[in-house]
Formats: structure tokens, C-alpha cells, sequence
């Protein structure tokens, strides 16, 4: 959804202040979505330690592809720089 706006936003011609406060808005999302990842994983394994492997393990790939939009979506907003 963030791409399609950003994209949007760069076909416009929009100013260099919105497509920066468009990247600066996808790093925050990502970093509250990675915060709150890892405080689930620490209740989980708190809760079932002997899945801590497992909980880990998902936790990282999760992590991974909320980084991997973040990226792509930082790449679109400077590609639409003019």
C-alpha cells in the first residue's frame, strides 16, 4: 500500500519534503513493527521455554521481510526524488 502511494506520489511530481516524510513514515513503521516482534517472541519463549528455538527462529525471518518492504519502499522514494 505505502509503494502504490509513493509511487503515486513521484508520477505527480510531488516536492522533495512529502517524498521524504514518505520514506522517514516507512522507517518508523518498521521499527515499531520490529519492536513489537521481538517484546512478542521474549512473552512467548517466557511462557514456553523450550520453544525458544522455534520462536527465534520466526522471529528473525519476520523481521527480514518487514526489513526487506522497508527497504524497497525506501528505494521507491529515492527514485522518485526529481
Amino acid at each position: 500500500m505505502l509503494s502504490s502511494i509513493l509511487l503515486q506520489a513521484a508520477s505527480s511530481g510531488l516536492s522533495i519534503g512529502l517524498i521524504t516524510i514518505s520514506a522517514a513514515v516507512a522507517v518508523i513503521g518498521a521499527s515499531l513493527g520490529i519492536g513489537r516482534i521481538g517484546v512478542s517472541a521474549m512473552d512467548a519463549i517466557a511462557r514456553q521455554p523450550q520453544a525458544a528455538g522455534d520462536i527465534r527462529t520466526s522471529m528473525i525471518i519476520i523481521g527480514a521481510l518487514i526489513e526487506g518492504a522497508t527497504l524497497f519502499a525506501i528505494v521507491v522514494c529515492f527514485l522518485a526524488l526529481p
